[in-house]
């Protein structure tokens, strides 16, 4: 229905509003992950239809002893909902369904209204008092239809309560800090499928963006069915075939001189140097093509999709320049199968893959003049790999559905380049940089080299179960993920070489060397290597009731329960939780009872896993060591020092053996988790406009991360009665680096002999120096939404405030992707100073995005960003006509648009 039509229905519309209000509460639930649901009033023993004329997908529903009725589990698309009663009679309606929501039908106060048609418009959000999440959801039409940059993470963007991380985390479109959280903190899902890379937390699988149909970005309150997430949940639908054959072509090109940034800094102090200069543009073409379709009509559809990508990366910087080329070949196919009204069958297969060569040049010291230099080396990357999910619904009964999910992922993370054989990482941090602009030079390409087979699997199952009884709507499930990562790093040309200034008589960091009469600079040599092969275990069940107390009154309760298990490269356990308890409680309020006034609140608990990055660094073959040297050349090259002489003993952190799988690990871990409560209002103003308010507070109960300091424990061990020997054995387990709940009690496994027997060590964490791991969010979203004939406009302002003394699972700071290892924490020095106002907080937070319609092909889009991001485009729509059957304007127009 257009817009002009709903406005020539207004005062049908507006007889109806009570009754569609007086069922949005009555039906309340939380939805799929993949689909949505319909429900309603009628009258008991009429027969409710729901049928997609676009698919053939066909439901008969009876109406309850209370005339209640719901067809859960419904997949996303435009439906035509008729009711059929006794006497013969037929009423209809026509709505659309959306991912993760209900949609409400209300035939019971209907009599001569047949033909007047509601649709759940896919531009404005509705208000929803069927739940009490808090979520956005961008269709496709409204994708297109405003101005954003294409891929999912510029999408979630536009959410309230989401901002923009730190661009050194992830891929380069960056990734999204949802409520506060770490931008390793959320979950990813595409067609019911958790596609979160769990190394880090920092990369994704994703469909090529022109196969997205819907994108749900959960911003907090989510039901149990969610769960290993403290940030927000984004969830992607893709594009299925319908019965009528539609193909579709689509080019971006986003050309290097639209996007050049220029940054200045001045340093009169370094090289004589005045300027530093660092640029980056990038040049993008992507372009796919697609088709879907009926293989067999009313049962059998396809989907298919194939893109081209490619990313042209120029950089430049005081010390040189790099250019990085990347290609990303990427496909979509998606398969559905309605074997009968029973059951529904889906099977997605997709692409995510993409290949970067690079190459770096470097240039003399001072020299600031544009152009590459002299090269340096290459490299090469590839990250990404082949997705499968299979998906079975089964409408058992009337008010019993069943669904089961198959998924397999592959993930590579394979690097390689020219140089990482011969030459050493090289940093030289002296006040005059002999060894380069910025204190880095030397042949080296990339910091470290990887295992040519990095790369992660992930095999998962899940099942969902909906049960309607009465007035209750019960919904259960389990799932079990495991991931199985292979890993392994070292340093490039196997040492890390540090050039630093000190004094005659300093104490040398780590080992205690003391520097010599006379010297005045010394070089650090570090050696580091792991790897190995590690699996990583998570398996859940919840069960979750939502009891629609009255007619505009629903209570929501939740319980989650999740394990971890994380598994060394020897195969044995050294992180194994069992039975976290995640409760969650919430309300829905409509107000009015006709779906105007909706108040809600939620308060829920969310854990989140022990990543496989804590597998790789703290239980894989790891070797960890460094020296202090004085030196007397530097290899012109290499940049590598010689004529060595070492200060002090060598400092050894791992010794290159898997450690034991139970003296590496709190007896008492805890994953980290999160408590969270949300308390929201919102009301329709006028026809054309909603607003709403949203209060958020998060605090962080238990944080997670390794500690490796030596005195505090060792002392406290001398405090307590144990002999010198014993202190330094369990200062040294510590020292080791330790996986704990900072600021909790320490239980470790400690060999106080030195036989191999491991007695428990019990260290209260006043001794050990830390302060409790802190994270707490509060903020106020405002949000408005509206539209008119011919332009839709939607909008938010955030305050928010994010405090205290760690940021998370990783670090902005120095942009430490080692997630729940980072450098907090290490030692209670690095923590003076720490808490305060964290990285991702940003006190305000303001987004505009609409667009506006000039005729049904034209029409023209906006997005504003709170940090100035400003983005227009103007949009042709043309339907598919054969060239001969075109007028002869029509004709001029495609060859003007071909010139």
């Amino acid at each position: 229905m257009s817009a002009r039509k709903i406005s020539r229905h207004v005062l049908q519309r507006s007889a109806l509003s009570l009754a569609v209000g007086m069922v949005l509460a009555s039906g309340a639930q939380a939805q799929s992950n993949s689909a949505g649901a319909i429900f309603g009033k009628a009258s008991p023993g009429d027969v409710i239809v729901i049928e997609n004329t676009q698919t053939g997908f066909k439901r008969e529903i009876p109406a309850g002893s209370d005339g209640s009725f719901r067809a859960s589990s419904t997949p996303t698309g435009n439906y035509v909902v008729t009711v059929r009663r006794a006497d013969g009679t037929t009423l209809t309606q026509n709505v659309t369904v959306n991912i993760g929501t209900g949609t409400a039908v209300n035939f019971a106060r209907m009599t001569k209204l047949e033909g007047v048609e509601v649709v759940g418009s896919t531009l404005v959000n509705p208000i929803d008092v069927s739940s009490v999440e808090s979520s956005t959801i961008m269709t496709r039409e409204k994708i297109d239809a405003i101005a954003v940059p294409r891929n999912v993470t510029a999408v979630a963007l536009l959410a309230p309560g989401t901002v923009k991380g730190d661009n050194r985390f992830g891929t380069r479109e960056g990734l999204a800090s949802i409520g506060g959280a770490s931008v390793a903190e959320n979950a990813y899902f595409v067609n019911g499928f958790n596609v979160t890379n769990i190394v880090t937390g920092l990369a994704f699988s994703q469909v090529p963006f022109a196969a997205i149909a819907q994108q749900q970005v959960k911003t907090g309150g989510y039901g149990a069915e969610y769960g290993r997430s403290l940030g927000g949940v984004v969830n992607v639908i893709t594009k299925s075939g319908t019965n009528d054959w539609q193909f579709g072509a689509d080019v971006v090109f986003q050309p290097k001189s639209l996007n050049d940034s220029d940054r200045f800094t001045y340093d009169p102090d370094r090289d004589g140097v005045f300027e530093t200069r660092v640029s980056e543009q990038t040049e993008r073409t992507v372009f796919s093509v697609d088709v879907g379709g009926p293989i067999v009509k009313d049962k059998l559809f396809m989907f298919l999709l194939a893109q081209a990508a490619q990313i042209e990366r120029f950089g430049q910087n005081e010390g040189g320049s790099d250019y990085y080329k990347s290609t990303t070949p990427q496909g979509l196919l998606k398969l559905d199968w309605q074997i009968n009204d029973k059951n529904l069958l889906e099977l997605t297969a997709f692409r995510d893959e993409r290949e970067t060569d690079g190459k770096v040049y470097n240039r003399a010291p001072g020299d600031l003049s544009w152009g590459g230099g002299d090269l340096a080396g290459t490299s090469y990357e590839k990250r990404g790999g082949d997705n499968y999910i299979g998906r079975w619904t089964g409408y058992l009964t009337d008010n019993f559905t069943l669904s089961a999910l198959y998924g397999y992922g592959e993930y590579s993370r394979s690097t390689s380049d020219s140089n990482s054989e011969t030459c050493p990482r090289i940093v030289d941090t002296r006040t005059v940089a002999v060894v380069g602009p910025l204190g880095v030079q030397g042949c080296w390409v990339t910091v470290t080299k990887g295992v040519p087979d990095a790369g992660d699997n992930r095999t998962a199952y899940r099942l969902d179960a909906e049960w309607a009884i009465g007035d209750h709507t019960v919904k259960f499930g389990l799932d079990d993920e495991e991931f199985e990562t292979v890993d392994g790093a070292e340093y490039s040309g196997g040492i890390y070489w540090r050039y630093d200034e000190t004094a005659p008589g300093n104490t040398l960091t780590g080992n205690g060397g003391i520097v010599p009469a006379g010297v005045t600079e010394v070089v650090r040599g570090r050696y580091f290597k792991n790897g190995g092969t590690f699996l990583t275990k998570n398996s859940a069940w919840y069960v979750e009731d939502t009891w629609n107390v009255t007619n505009n009154f629903l209570v929501y309760a939740g319980f989650r329960s999740e394990s971890f298990e994380n598994l060394n490269s020897l195969g044995g356990s050294f992180i194994d939780v069992k039975d976290t308890e995640a409760p969650r409680l919430g309300f829905s309020w409509d107000i009015e009872g006709d779906s105007t006034k909706k108040l809600f609140a939620n308060l829920g608990r969310y854990y989140i896993p022990v990543y496989s990055n804590t597998n790789v660094r703290l239980a894989g073959a790891e070797e960890d060591r460094f020296t202090w040297y004085t030196f007397t050349s530097i290899d012109p090259v290499t940049g590598a020092p010689g004529g060595l002489a070492a200060l002090g003993t060598e400092f050894i952190t791992s010794d290159g053996n898997v450690p034991d799988a139970r003296a590496v690990v709190d007896n008492n871990i805890s994953p980290m988790y999160q408590d969270e409560f949300i308390l929201g209002y919102q009301q329709q103003l006028t026809d054309n406009w909603t607003a709403g308010l949203r209060g958020i507070y998060r605090e962080l109960q238990s944080g997670m991360d390794d500690i490796c300091n030596y005195d505090e424990p060792y002392n406290w061990a001398l405090d307590n009665g144990y002999t010198d020997v014993e202190a330094g054995a369990i200062a040294g387990a510590v020292n080791h680096c330790f996986l704990t709940n900072p600021g909790q009690d320490l239980s470790a496994n400690v060999d106080l002999a030195g036989d191999g027997n491991l007695t428990v060590v019990n260290i209260p964490a006043a001794a050990l120096g830390f302060d409790k791991a802190e994270r707490k969010y509060t903020a106020l979203e405002l949000l408005v939404e509206g539209r008119f004939d011919n332009w839709f406009l939607q909008g938010s302002y955030t305050w928010a405030e994010s405090k205290g003394n760690t940021e998370g699972y990783v670090k902005s700071d120095n942009g430490q992707d080692d997630a729940g290892i980072t450098q907090d924490f290490d030692y209670p020095g690095l923590m003076d100073g720490a808490r305060g106002y964290l990285p991702n907080d940003r006190r305000h937070s303001f987004k505009l995005f609409g667009s506006y319609s000039f005729s049904d092909e034209w029409q023209v889009g906006g997005n504003l960003m709170d940090h100035m991001e400003i983005y227009l485009q103007m949009e042709c729509r043309q339907p598919i006509t054969l060239y001969s059957q075109m007028t002869p304007l029509r004709k001029a127009m495609l060859g003007a648009q071909w010139l």
